[in-house]
């Protein structure tokens, strides 16, 4: 250091910096970004900064560096609500679209490979649609049974300590078989459906998916589509239907059980009162929701099977989405046919 200036308080502080480097051995980067700071904190104090005593090359190095400060940048701004709102909303959309594009994609191309496969042109297995048929329908039967039976009874239970009030407890085979046949019975068989075998459907086709089998088929030339979506689509298709008309008889039986047991009527009184109050074309409209949720279940599960990736952390996580999404989009369907029932006048 040269000779300091000032006098009391400032007397610390030093005119000048300079160097003694006749003794300096090894040096590198690290010595020339102190210097370079060292010189921006004296030019900040207005201290005189001298290199005579620094090494050439050091000097050179110091001359290439700026010692000005670069302007502080305006502080960056998150977007606003409605910008963050917008952009949520478009992301959404946007997702939704290429969602209902892709399915429409693959029903599409099961449409057309399901009129192949009626030809003898898919190449579908007949053993493999045997067993998504049994799969989907008579290993159902059991669990069809239980919840249907028990809708029935609570339904009857219920229309009984009701309509006693009203002193029209013998309406009660009316409401039991309207609900069960219009409602009840299509949306529980669906949603037991996409739970069970919905779900089965996405495990299964994504742990395909993460041991490289659909890569091998696809390597092989034969198309996924043929040989794992459309039996599954298929059956659970075909199977629905089925499972409605039976679920809407055991369904009726547990309504029967209940009801003759709490109200003073004959076995041969309910069941004339039900075939009254349910004409054919109730039981058409239930097979024509059946048929749709066992579409849409299907088609849904096996898109989300064959989108998942290839860990084990993916078969779980295929298989959770295709049950909420075949139990949500039941709902919601099942709310698209109840306003055109009314628009038609149902």
């Amino acid at each position: 250091m040269l000779p300091e200036h000032g006098t009391g308080a400032d007397r610390a502080t030093p005119a000048s910096i300079g160097f003694d480097a006749t003794r300096l051995g090894r040096w590198d980067s690290a010595l020339i970004d102190f210097l370079w700071q060292l010189r921006r904190l004296a030019a900040g104090r207005g201290i005189g900064f001298d290199e005579s005593g620094l090494p050439d090359a050091s000097r050179r190095l110091l001359s290439l560096l700026d010692d000005s400060r670069p302007a502080p940048l305006p502080p960056r701004r998150g977007p606003g609500l409605l910008a963050r709102l917008g952009g949520a909303t478009t992301t959404a959309l946007t997702g939704a679209l290429n969602n209902t594009g892709e399915l429409s994609s693959l029903l599409g191309g099961l449409t057309l490979r399901a009129g192949a496969a009626s030809l003898g042109r898919a190449r579908m297995r007949g053993i493999d649609l045997l067993d998504n048929l049994y799969d989907a329908g008579p290993s159902a039967l059991l669990i069809i049974t239980v919840v249907n039976v028990l809708v029935g009874a609570i339904l009857a239970f219920v229309g009984v300590v009701q309509l006693r009030r009203l002193a029209a407890d013998s309406f009660v085979a009316n409401l039991v078989g309207l609900a069960l046949v219009r409602e009840m019975v299509p949306v529980m068989t669906a949603i037991i459906m996409a739970g069970r075998t919905g779900g089965a459907y996405a495990a299964r086709i994504a742990t395909m998916q993460g041991n490289e089998e659909l890569d091998a088929l696809a390597a092989t030339g034969i198309p996924a589509t043929d040989y794992i979506v459309l039996p599954a689509v298929l059956s659970l298709t075909a199977m629905m239907p089925v499972l409605y008309l039976y679920g809407c008889v055991v369904g009726i039986a547990g309504g029967f059980v209940v009801a003759i047991a709490m109200l003073d009527i004959t076995p041969l009184a309910y069941i004339q009162q039900t075939r009254m109050s349910l004409p054919v074309g109730e039981f058409g409209f239930g097979l024509l929701k059946s048929f749709a949720f066992g579409l849409m279940i299907a088609v849904t599960s096996c898109r989300i099977g064959m989108k998942a990736g290839r860990s084990a952390a993916d078969v779980g996580s295929a298989a959770t989405s295709a049950v909420v999404v075949g139990i949500v989009g039941t709902i919601a369907l099942d709310a698209v046919f109840a306003v055109v029932a009314n628009a038609v006048g149902r």
